[in-house]
């Protein structure tokens, strides 16, 4: 492993996280992980500085090296007032950042293990959610099998950190098949398995449409009524709702464990338009109400309310705004 002027490296704390973080400890040779999401690096409740590699995340104040694919974080940089060109590292809308770092470091000399490429596949599809059918998003590749375990309950942050540095370091080291049948990952994936019922219980409960939504394309979930933060992954609705084309789903957001009046906001679309010719971007729904940002296929924003009242005025307006510019783009 090469000597490092790196401290850290601060990924996103999701499966293309951790692999473009994995893939940075090989070319660099640091080992010391940060886990995080967009919304701390855009708040700077992490500290961030010139011996940092930032990877899947916003552009801090200052970092050493920068990995991103987001077009959003690469416009936000230029409202500041930055040239891209100048910032080490790269910028890149690929379907995963993965991607974006080992084509950068590859390009510097890097002979990646030959297990690798199999990884930043994985984290290609799974980043981009470019399946066909329910049926292939369903299917338990080892890199769904790992994502799984990320999107496991954890009894707190420091266990939750533990283990994601632990797969870290083992996406370096060994293909996913392997890392799969590892038994605290196994038991992980089943712990997921099980919490996928609770799940699916509480899609049933919160899932809706809007009034002007007569054909039922986009599914609403709402958890804003919830004390604490239920854990739901999206996508699931579309084992619900097979007919729909998206899904959005509304949650507030939690400051050490205190519910507050902000809400984040998700969206992806469904199987249903992968291989279509459309209009249909997610992303740039976020991206043009100024909340967020993403790919076509999935993308998340945030609204800041200073009271109940204004957030479900906000609520109201952010989902009709959505509607509108959902209509407007074409169907292919």
């Amino acid at each position: 492993m090469p000597e490092t002027a790196f401290g850290r490296i601060v990924t996103h704390s999701d499966f293309d996280g951790i692999v473009s973080a994995a893939i940075c400890s090989l070319a660099t040779g640091c080992g010391r992980v940060i886990f995080t999401g967009p919304n701390s690096i855009a708040r700077a409740e992490v500290s961030v500085g010139p011996s940092d590699i930032v990877c899947d995340l916003p552009y801090p104040l200052d970092c050493g090296m920068w990995f991103d694919h987001h077009p959003g974080n690469l416009d936000a940089i230029r409202l500041r007032g930055i040239d891209p060109a100048g910032i080490p590292g790269r910028f890149e809308a690929k379907p995963s950042c993965a991607r974006v770092v080992l084509e950068y470091f590859s390009d510097k000399g890097l002979d990646p293990p030959e297990h690798m490429a199999a990884t930043v596949d994985e984290a290609d599809m799974i980043d981009s959610f470019d399946y066909r059918s329910v049926a292939e998003w369903r299917e338990e590749t080892p890199g769904k099998l790992v994502d799984m375990s990320i999107k496991s309950d954890f009894a707190d942050f420091r266990e939750q950190t533990r283990f994601l540095e632990r797969l870290t370091g083992m996406v370096s080291d060994m293909p996913l098949a392997e890392i799969a049948s590892d038994q605290e990952v196994a038991s992980r994936i089943e712990s997921y398995r099980a919490g996928e019922e609770r799940m699916m219980r509480l899609i049933r409960e919160s899932a809706s449409f809007l009034e002007q939504d007569t054909d039922h394309e986009l599914v609403i979930m709402d958890f804003t009524h919830h004390r604490r933060k239920p854990r739901v992954i999206r996508n699931l609705a579309y084992m619900l709702y097979p007919g729909a084309l998206g899904a959005l789903t509304i949650n507030s957001l939690f400051q050490r464990g205190t519910k507050t009046n902000d809400i984040s906001i998700t969206a992806s679309l469904s199987m249903n338009m992968t291989g279509r010719d459309h209009g249909k971007d997610m992303g740039e729904i976020m991206r043009s109400l100024d909340i967020g940002d993403g790919h076509a296929g999935a993308a998340a924003g945030t609204v800041h309310c200073s009271s109940k009242d204004q957030m479900l005025r906000e609520k109201k307006r952010i989902l009709e705004e959505i509607w509108s510019m959902w209509k407007a783009m074409p169907a292919g």
